[in-house]
């Protein structure tokens, strides 16, 4: 029997007045996009799971100072890496020929470059401090003291689930709303452990089982790129549309020009996951990187994210040299819709674009 009640006001609640959230890709976003997304009456999103915690700060408060209005912070909860020096030599002296292409040496050892969430304590005293409206979490939840103290700063809490029993463990931790990250979705998984077996739900169908299973509001990621895809996820009973690949080609974007024209050309039409990269399940176009981690003779990863300390070195001794194509260029699945639009502007389409189609299904429905 479904949970879950009927209206609960989303909207209301991220204090937005479009159902467009814009992801919080790291890499990727700026203060800029993130103010634009919600200045147009959608919800900016920023993500610093990348970052140490005064860097997160300040980008706090870059955002602050381009927009009165709410946006969220997402950050990584990973389980800390499990370093193992044999794994990560045998997998540096596997990427030593491509390093060698470009005239570099590949690192002599590598390190976890990321802080989980969860073992972050400056990061959680930043966010006390400095009450962001939203803060997302991704890779899985932090401890219930956490949630505690962030829900008691008056801050409101979304979670990524790719399947029924993360989001029953978001649900039990108190979240405020679920993020149904489908197969589709371009960056990262968001699976909780992905060492267990991963069963790729769609955004469809993984949208429509959180909405009749729990009593929670919905908000649908992945594969959306325009204002039909959004009408689809509503329709299932999603209250909101969140889109990252969409935002990638925005001007205010941080990305670099061989990904800006991957993303706009005929690279978008084909995507793949990987874990070369960076270590964890991730949907990138296929480059370089992705072709090179599909090897009969790889090594075994190292964790995430000492496999990304590698990933970033090659893909900056490459593109010294003006080779791309080992960048991480994450991109969803319809990818190929993208649109070099300012993040405003996008905005502005995408709710036209959501207009035209519920006005064409309720023709149909007639």
């Amino acid at each position: 029997m479904s949970t879950r009640s009927e209206g609960k006001p989303l909207l209301s609640l991220l204090g937005i007045s479009k159902p467009i959230i814009q992801a919080p890709m790291a890499g990727v976003t700026t203060p800029a996009l993130a103010a634009a997304v919600t200045n147009a009456g959608g919800l900016g999103s920023l993500g610093v799971g990348a970052m140490k915690a005064e860097a997160a700060r300040k980008t706090i408060r870059d955002t602050r100072a381009l927009t009165s209005g709410p946006f969220n912070i997402n950050v990584f909860c990973h389980a800390s890496a499990a370093a193992n020096a044999k794994v990560e030599q045998e997998w540096l002296s596997w990427l030593a020929p491509q390093f060698a292409k470009y005239g570099a040496s590949a690192p002599e050892k590598l390190s976890e470059i990321y802080t989980s969430f969860g073992d972050d304590q400056a990061m959680l005293d930043v966010f006390l401090e400095e009450k962001p409206a939203i803060v997302s979490f991704h890779f899985g939840m932090p401890s219930k003291e956490t949630i505690k103290a962030l829900k008691d700063a008056g801050i409101v809490l979304l979670a990524s689930a790719t399947n029924l029993e993360e989001a029953q463990q978001v649900v039990d931790a108190g979240v405020d709303a679920l993020v149904a990250q489908g197969i589709e979705a371009g960056g990262h998984r968001g699976v909780f452990d992905p060492q267990v077996f991963d069963e790729g739900l769609g955004t469809l169908a993984l949208t429509r089982l959180l909405v009749e299973k729990f009593d929670l509001p919905v908000i649908a990621a992945g594969g959306i790129m325009d204002g039909a895809g959004i009408a689809a996820v509503l329709a299932l009973g999603a209250q909101a549309a969140q889109l990252g690949t969409a935002f990638v080609p925005c001007p205010e974007t941080s990305i670099d020009e061989g990904y800006r024209r991957a993303i706009l050309g005929d690279a978008a039409l084909h995507t793949t996951l990987t874990s070369a990269i960076s270590g964890r399940p991730a949907r990138s176009m296929v480059n370089r990187f992705t072709e090179l981690g599909r090897a009969s003779d790889r090594p075994a990863t190292p964790d995430y994210p000492i496999a990304y300390d590698a990933g970033k070195a090659l893909h900056a001794a490459a593109k010294a040299k003006g080779e791309f194509g080992f960048g991480a260029q994450w991109a969803g699945q319809a990818a190929a819709l993208a649109r070099a639009l300012p993040a405003a502007e996008l905005v502005a389409r995408l709710e036209a674009e959501l207009d035209e189609a519920v006005g064409r299904l309720r023709q149909f429905a007639r």
